[in-house]
């Protein structure tokens, strides 16, 4: 009896331990493009930065999808909501990028976090969603927590901190649009039609001027990373998400924040201040409230 018991748990255990592997393969990722797009902004801007991830993104999602043979499966008949979503992930990246080239890494995931929080808020009026006490629960836990990290006054509030939570604004707006075209879209084609699309906003937005900065050999290592860190970071979680509850990937997702504030201090010299830390555990709750409340339903 007790053989036949721990068989199951074994097998659970391990499929447990490879959804923490591919969180961890998150977290390297997004830590890696933060790294490379504070070293990329040095010689480019935003846009130039978005162009040339976009370039390589189309260069990889291509392939794979010729490999694959998955080319049916991209189609066009949703392309307005593609542009939208777009649009929006667009917005939503170049705040990102701009906020980890001037403030503190660790401020800039603490404030990302709040991304599920502006969902649960903008899903009412975008999906139809309802807002529940428990969700109100949440929001109210997030927006507390978005106080004590970005502690907005006259001598402490900076252009880096507004960006930071506007990009977590566009990211929510992004996932809303994302979830929508779920319903008839191919991953393979919300992949494809994300890079495309994205690569021709950043060609507008970086050529506008007639002024693009080419990549040297310093920053041409860093954008191959950044795009290649921005793809293998969704890939590896949506293979989390696949093998564990989304109450179980996601409180993973959180070491993002210790682990990138000790890169920052390695390789920056940034401190880091304890009311950061509560703060973000703040804001995790209230994800963490959203994803029970929401299994309870």
């Amino acid at each position: 009896m007790r053989d036949s018991i721990a068989e199951p748990n074994t097998a659970r255990d391990a499929i447990l331990l490879r959804a923490a592997l591919w969180m961890g393969g998150a977290i390297l990722s997004f830590s890696a493009m933060a790294i490379a797009g504070r070293e990329a902004s040095l010689s480019l801007d935003t846009f130039e930065i978005m162009m040339y991830r976009s370039l390589v993104g189309v260069l990889v999602v291509s392939a794979m999808i010729t490999v694959l043979r998955r080319w049916p499966q991209v189609s066009t008949t949703m392309l307005k909501q593609h542009g939208l979503r777009n649009m929006a992930h667009f917005t939503g990246q170049n705040l990102w990028f701009y906020a980890v080239s001037v403030i503190p890494l660790a401020q800039v995931f603490a404030l990302e976090f709040t991304s599920p929080i502006w969902v649960i808020l903008l899903a009412p009026l975008l999906l139809g969603e309802k807002l529940t006490r428990m969700r109100g629960l949440a929001v109210c836990l997030g927006f507390i927590g978005i106080l004590i990290v970005a502690r907005p006054s006259p001598s402490t509030f900076n252009i880096g901190l507004a960006c930071a939570a506007g990009s977590a604004v566009f990211f929510a707006l992004t996932n809303i649009a994302t979830k929508r075209l779920t319903r008839t879209e191919s991953i393979w084609s919300i992949m494809f039609w994300l890079t495309v699309m994205q690569l021709v906003l950043g060609v507008i937005f970086a050529g506008w001027d007639m002024d693009i900065t080419l990549p040297d050999a310093q920053s041409l290592p860093f954008l191959l990373i950044i795009g290649c860190a921005g793809l293998s970071a969704h890939f590896c979680i949506t293979n989390a998400l696949s093998l564990a509850p989304a109450a179980l990937v996601v409180p993973i997702d959180f070491a993002r924040l210790p682990f990138i504030a000790l890169l920052g201090w390695l390789i920056y010299g940034e401190s880091v201040e304890i009311w950061l830390f509560v703060g973000a555990s703040l804001i995790l709750a209230g994800n963490f409230i959203n994803i029970v409340s929401s299994r309870q339903q």
